[in-house]
């Protein structure tokens, strides 16, 4: 038995830990349910659920969500086109998200995946500055994809601090 300042008060009938809890108007809680005796608390539960739920706030206020938004290109696509959604990725990235680019080809664009390759590298290198390829250009059926995250890469911040 622990009381509500922390103090151990050694073994007693589980009566007599109501009844103190009753007097104290305090609550038995049993912490640790499995020791042999079992290990019980007095303490205000009602205060205690409260802290508890507003610890689970303050460390959720403190998390990041990061989405992944998904920027889908074919290998003939128009300069300007390709401009414009360049521009909306330095913008997703620039905000802290992730950007997917997928490249899909369709019947004979699927013979030169090469073109896809340079698309999705010409890219990488012209967002460099606002994010970095997250690993390198996978091949996945009849589509080459690219991950790029928020920042410049790692190497790129350390040459530059020198």
């Amino acid at each position: 038995m622990i009381d509500a300042e922390g103090n151990q008060l050694g073994i007693m009938a589980t009566a007599q830990a109501l009844d103190l809890a009753l007097d104290q108007g305090l609550d038995l809680v049993e912490v640790q349910p499995t020791a042999v005796p079992p290990v019980c608390r007095l303490m205000d539960y009602g205060r205690e659920k409260y802290e508890q739920a507003r610890r689970d706030r303050e460390s959720k206020k403190k998390q990041t969500v990061t989405l992944l938004k998904e920027v889908r290109l074919a290998p003939d696509i128009g300069e300007a086109d390709l401009e414009t959604k360049m521009r909306n990725s330095a913008r997703f990235l620039g905000e802290g998200d992730k950007v997917k680019f997928t490249v899909r080809m369709r019947g004979r664009e699927q013979a030169h995946p090469e073109l896809a390759r340079s698309m999705l590298e010409r890219i990488a290198t012209t967002l460099s500055d606002v994010g970095h390829a997250e690993g390198q250009i996978l091949a996945e059926g009849r589509s080459l994809n690219l991950i790029m995250a928020p920042g410049p890469a790692k190497a790129a911040r350390s040459s530059s601090a020198t």
